[in-house]
């Protein structure tokens, strides 16, 4: 049984690490609004072993008043989405993004936006996202969409 839970930033580099930044140091896993009042993080357990994570900042991005009718503020982004490879498949990050989601609702946060690693396009597109962008490279991460979904 997978429980989703409330985790610090810290937390999350277990998967954060091996997953979005391996082989490189353990400090490129902190992310730019980590420790922010408005951010969270939530976690994925199976037997009180994290095995995914996600991270929700309130963020404004200029370039969604082009694709959503919604004030800026009314925006997160998501960042540091991950499922450690042996648990990829099986609805993991399903269950996350749902979970995140939900928060968001509860917060009335109308949109959300993020980049995706291509890769992952296809599972957000089935989660209700759209690209938002052409593809384009983030600098020692590789090429990603922007991507949105209005709530």
């Amino acid at each position: 049984m997978i429980d989703i839970q409330t985790v610090t930033a810290r937390e999350t580099f277990p998967v954060r690490h091996p997953v979005l930044r391996n082989g490189r140091p353990l400090e490129d896993c902190h992310f730019s609004g980590d420790e922010l009042g408005t951010t969270f993080h939530l976690g994925a357990f199976e037997k009180d072993k994290i095995i995914g994570v996600i991270t929700c900042l309130m963020n404004k991005d200029v370039h969604l008043e082009k694709i959503s009718a919604f004030q800026l503020h009314q925006c997160y982004q998501l960042r540091g989405m991950a499922v450690l490879e042996s648990m990829q498949g099986k609805g993991v990050g399903k269950k996350l993004l749902k979970k995140a989601e939900q928060l968001l609702k509860e917060k009335n946060i109308r949109a959300i936006w993020f980049h995706a690693r291509i890769a992952a396009v296809p599972f957000y597109e089935k989660m209700g996202y759209k690209i938002a962008s052409g593809v384009f490279v983030i600098p020692n991460v590789g090429d990603h969409f922007k991507m949105i979904k209005v709530l």
